[in-house]
C-alpha cells in the first residue's frame, strides 16, 4: 500500500526545486502536476500548441512554469516561479528556483519558508558545483528534509552503479555540511519514472517515489515542540458604542508563529515582561480553546496590559532572548551594495528598529565552501555579520525557529528590502 493511501488530509507542504541548469527542475514540476492530474484543460492545451510550434513531438512540461517570456525565449528559469496542487491527502506549494549562479538571491527568497528542497543532479554529469552551491543553501536556510533526485536516468540505461556513484559523492559533500536528512531517489522526469508513477526500468529501485515521499514527510511545524510566539500586528478597539458588549474589549490580534496556545495559559508580554493569562482565543467571531502554528487569530488577555503593534505574547517561561545586537548569516539582495556607515531599518516579525553594521567577520565563498575576508557586500554575497539596532527585538536563533530567527533588511530612502538574514 502506498503512502497516499495510509496517510489521510496531511496537511500543507511547501517544498523547494534547485539544481544546475538543465537539470530538469521544471520539467519534473510539470510532470508531477501532469501526472497528478492537477492540469487545467486550457492549460494543457496552451503548452501543447507552444510545443508543437517548438517542433517538439511531445508536451514541453517545463513551459508550465517558465512563465516569463524571457525564460521561455532562452529556455531558462529566471524568478521564483510558485505552483499550487493538491493529490486529495495534502496540499502544496511549489518554488521552482532558478539555477543560475546570478539569482542565488531568488532561492534564497524561495528556500526561506521551505519545509523540503529537491535537489536535482543531471545522472549524466554527477555532484557539481552548483550542486554543491544550492545545497549549502538549503543548510543555511535550515530546510529540515533534503531529497536528492538523480534526474535523466534514462540517458545511462538506467543504470544502478551510476546511481550508487552519485549517491556516494554526494553523501561524502553532506557529512561535510552537516547534512542529515537526506534521501535519494533515481528517476526521469520526462519520461515520469519514479516521480508518481513507478515505471517500469527501474526494478532495482526499492524505495518511494517522489509523491509518495512527498505524502509523507512531516512538516516543519510537526517536527518537534516549538516555543508559542505570537507577534502583535494590531490591537483591536471596536468603535461600537451601541454594542455595550465591545464597549471594554481589547483584542490582540496577529498570526502565531509557532507553538501552541490555550485558554488559561500563562503568558509573557514583550519587551514590559508583564505577566497574565489567555482570557479568550478567537478567530472572526468564532471562540477557540486553543490555537496552533499559522493561525490567525485574535488573543484576548485577563489583564489590561499596555501593548502595541511590535510587541511580542510568549508563553511564561519560554522567553526569547532580547537584544539590540544581533550576529546573523546576511544574504545581501540588492544592486547596490551594503554601506557600512549608512543606516537600515531591520523588520523582525511585526517589529522595526534602525541598525548599522558593526561587522562583518567574513564573506563565504559558496563555490570554494571558504570563508573570505570582506569590507563590503554585493548582490547575492552571503556573509556572516553582527548588526547594532537601535531598539530590542525579541529573537530565537534561526536553528531554533525560522519564523522569529529571520529578518529583513529595508533601505529607508527607497522603502526596498535589499537584505535578509538569519539570526545566529
Amino acid at each position: 500500500m502506498s503512502a497516499i493511501e495510509k496517510i489521510q488530509d496531511n496537511g500543507l507542504l511547501r517544498f523547494l526545486t534547485c539544481g544546475s541548469v538543465d537539470d530538469g527542475k521544471s520539467t519534473l514540476i510539470g510532470r508531477l502536476l501532469f501526472d497528478s492530474k492537477t492540469i487545467l484543460a486550457d492549460t494543457l492545451q496552451a503548452i501543447a500548441r507552444t510545443s508543437k510550434k517548438r517542433g517538439m513531438a511531445a508536451i514541453d512540461l517545463s513551459l508550465l512554469t517558465d512563465g516569463l517570456q524571457a525564460e521561455r525565449e532562452q529556455g531558462i528559469t529566471i524568478d521564483v516561479a510558485y505552483r499550487y496542487f493538491t493529490t486529495g491527502t495534502r496540499k502544496y506549494i511549489i518554488a521552482d528556483a532558478p539555477g543560475h549562479e546570478q539569482y542565488t538571491r531568488n532561492m534564497v527568497t524561495a528556500a526561506s519558508t521551505a519545509d523540503l528542497s529537491i535537489i536535482l543532479i543531471d545522472a549524466r554529469k554527477g555532484v557539481l558545483t552548483q550542486t554543491r552551491r544550492h545545497s549549502y543553501l538549503t543548510h543555511l536556510v535550515n530546510i529540515p528534509h533534503v531529497v536528492v533526485a538523480i534526474n535523466k536516468i534514462d540517458l545511462v540505461d538506467y543504470s544502478q552503479e551510476v546511481f550508487d556513484q552519485i549517491v556516494a559523492d554526494y553523501l561524502a559533500f553532506a557529512a561535510k555540511l552537516g547534512i542529515k536528512d537526506v534521501r535519494f531517489i533515481p528517476m526521469s522526469a520526462l519520461n515520469g519514472d519514479m516521480v508518481v508513477e513507478r515505471g517500469e526500468r527501474l526494478d532495482w529501485y526499492r524505495g518511494p517515489t517522489l509523491i509518495d515521499l512527498l505524502e509523507a514527510v512531516p512538516t516543519s511545524h510537526a517536527d518537534h515542540a516549538e516555543a508559542f510566539r505570537f507577534p502583535v500586528q494590531y490591537v483591536c478597539r471596536p468603535q461600537d458604542s451601541a454594542n455595550p458588549e465591545l464597549h471594554d474589549y481589547r483584542g490582540f490580534m496577529g498570526r502565531v508563529e509557532s507553538g501552541l496556545i490555550s485558554l488559561g495559559d500563562a503568558v509573557t508580554v514583550l519587551p514590559s515582561g508583564r505577566e497574565t493569562r489567555i482570557k479568550a482565543i478567537q478567530i472572526n467571531t468564532a471562540s477557540l480553546p486553543q490555537a496552533f502554528a499559522e493561525q490567525s487569530i485574535t488573543l484576548l488577555l485577563e489583564d489590561e496590559i499596555d501593548i502595541s503593534r511590535g510587541d511580542m505574547i510568549v508563553k511564561t517561561g519560554e522567553l526569547p532572548n532580547v537584544t539590540k545586537q544581533i550576529d546573523a548569516m546576511l544574504c545581501w539582495l540588492s544592486e547596490s551594495p551594503l554601506d557600512p556607515r549608512r543606516k537600515y531599518l531591520i523588520r523582525h516579525t511585526t517589529r522595526d528598529s534602525k541598525a548599522m553594521l558593526a561587522g562583518i567577520e567574513f564573506r563565504m565563498d559558496i563555490n570554494a565552501m571558504e570563508h573570505q575576508a570582506a569590507e563590503k557586500l554585493g548582490m547575492n554575497d552571503i556573509a556572516k555579520v553582527s548588526l547594532k539596532l537601535a531598539q530590542p527585538i525579541f529573537a530565537d536563533s534561526y536553528a531554533a525557529n525560522r519564523r522569529t530567527g529571520a529578518f529583513i533588511v529595508i533601505d529607508e530612502s527607497s522603502n526596498n528590502t535589499v537584505g535578509a538574514g538569519m539570526i545566529l
